[in-house]
C-alpha cells in the first residue's frame, strides 16, 4: 500500500524545482510549464466519475522481486564515453525466443548514422542480426505481432514500418519525411500495435503542448488500408496530450499511455472509451504478457509532471488495475528523464527495460 503524500505541497514544490533552473531531461520533448500538467477537473462517463488526476495518491511502497542485469547481451555500450552511446527506446520478444532491440544509432539520433537501430539477439544476448542503416531517423517504438513480423515507428520520418524476423521491409505505413493526416500520411507516430486479426493500431502526436495539432490513434487494415481516426488534444475522456505508447489485452482492448495527461486510457477497437487508470504512474512505455499481466514504464514523474511518484516500472494485473510491484529507477526521484521509457517482457517473465537518458538495456530477472 502506498503512503498518502501531501499532493498540494509536491505539485508546488515541483514547480518551484523547474522555475529554479531545470530541464525536464526529456531527450525528445520540449520543456512544458507547470499549467500544462494533467487535467484538474472531474471526469466523467456513463456514470462513472474520475477524480482529477492530481489527486491520485502515488504508488511507490511496493515490492520489486527482480534482480538487475547490466550490462547484458552483445549491446554497444562504453561506460566511460557517455557520447558514444545510443539511446534505447524499444524491446521485444519474437515467437522465436529472440529478443529484438530498438536504439537510435549514436546519442539520441539515427541521422546520418552508420549504426544499425535494429538489432536481434538470442535469449543469451548474442547479437544474431542487424539492419536499419539509413531508413531511420528516430526511432519511438518497436513491437512484434503474431507472425514475428517485427513493426517500429518512426517519429523523425513520419512512418511505420514491418520488416520480416530477418529484417526484410515489407510494409511502410506514411511516407518518409512528409507529416499529415490519413489516409495516406501520418504525423509523428509514436507506437504501434497489432491485433489478432491483423489490424493495425498506431498512436499519433509527440508535441506536449496542450494545442498540439495531432494528439490520436489511427486504425489501418493489415494490408496498411485506412480504416479511421480517434481522439484530439486535451485532457478530457477519448483526448490525450503526448499519446505516447501502446498495449493490448486478451481480450482485445486497447491501452494507450497518455503521458502528458499522466494516465491510460482503455478503449475498444472501434475507438469506444471504457476505462481510465491513474495507478501505473506517467506511462512511458506499456507492455501487456499474454496472461494479462501489465508493465509500465514510467519515466518522466516526480517533478512537476507527477509529482509524488517515482520513476521506474509498475506491474500488475491489466483485468483488474491491481498494482503489485513496482521496480525503482536507479534514479527515482531525480528531476531530469530517466530510466526505462520502451520496455518489453520475455516468456520467462524478464523485463527488459530501454533507457533514454542514460543510453542503455537494462534487464531484470525474477527472483527465484
Amino acid at each position: 500500500m502506498s503512503t498518502p503524500l501531501p499532493r498540494r505541497d509536491l505539485k508546488l514544490a515541483g514547480a518551484l524545482a523547474v522555475v529554479a533552473a531545470i530541464s525536464i531531461g526529456s531527450p525528445d520533448a520540449p520543456i512544458e510549464t507547470a499549467a500544462q500538467i494533467s487535467p484538474t477537473n472531474t471526469l466523467t462517463h456513463n456514470g462513472k466519475t474520475y477524480p482529477p488526476q492530481s489527486l491520485a495518491m502515488p504508488v511507490n511502497d511496493l515490492p520489486a522481486p527482480y534482480e538487475r542485469v547490466h550490462p547484458w547481451g552483445d549491446i554497444p555500450y562504453d561506460a566511460a564515453n557517455y557520447d558514444a552511446r545510443a539511446s534505447f527506446i524499444g524491446a521485444a520478444e519474437g515467437p522465436d525466443g529472440n529478443i529484438y532491440v530498438l536504439n537510435r544509432c549514436n546519442r539520441n539520433s539515427c541521422e546520418g548514422r552508420k549504426e544499425p537501430p535494429i538489432l536481434k539477439l538470442n535469449p543469451e544476448g548474442k547479437l544474431l542480426a542487424s539492419w536499419g542503416v539509413g531508413l531511420f531517423v528516430f526511432p519511438h517504438n518497436l513491437t512484434i505481432d503474431r507472425q514475428g513480423n517485427v513493426w517500429t515507428t518512426d517519429e523523425g520520418n513520419h512512418v511505420v514500418r514491418k520488416f520480416t524476423p530477418a529484417g526484410q521491409l515489407l510494409m511502410t505505413i506514411g511516407q518518409v519525411g512528409q507529416m499529415g493526416n490519413p489516409p495516406k500520411l501520418l504525423t509523428s507516430p509514436t507506437a504501434v500495435i497489432v491485433a489478432p486479426n491483423g489490424n493495425i493500431f498506431v498512436t499519433e502526436g509527440h508535441d506536449n503542448s496542450p494545442t498540439a495539432p495531432v494528439a490520436r490513434v489511427s486504425k489501418w487494415a493489415a494490408d496498411g488500408k485506412f480504416i479511421k481516426t480517434w481522439g484530439s488534444t486535451g485532457p478530457g475522456i477519448g483526448q490525450f496530450t503526448t499519446p505516447h505508447t501502446l498495449a493490448m489485452d486478451s481480450r482485445g482492448r486497447l491501452f494507450v499511455g497518455d503521458r502528458q495527461n499522466n494516465r491510460i486510457q482503455i478503449f475498444d477497437q472501434e475507438g469506444n472509451f471504457l476505462d481510465m487508470w491513474y495507478q501505473f504512474g506517467r506511462p512511458s512505455g506499456i507492455v501487456i504478457t499474454p496472461d494479462d499481466r501489465i508493465y509500465v514504464a514510467d519515466s518522466e514523474s516526480f517533478d512537476f509532471h507527477n509529482p509524488g511518484w517515482h520513476k521506474g516500472i509498475r506491474i500488475g494485473s491489466a483485468r483488474d488495475g491491481k498494482v503489485e510491484y513496482f521496480i525503482r529507477d536507479l534514479e527515482p526521484t531525480t528531476i531530469s528523464h530517466s530510466g526505462a521509457e520502451g520496455i518489453g517482457v520475455d516468456s520467462k517473465g524478464n523485463i527488459y527495460g530501454a533507457v533514454v537518458r542514460r543510453r542503455m538495456l537494462e534487464k531484470h530477472v525474477p527472483k527465484r
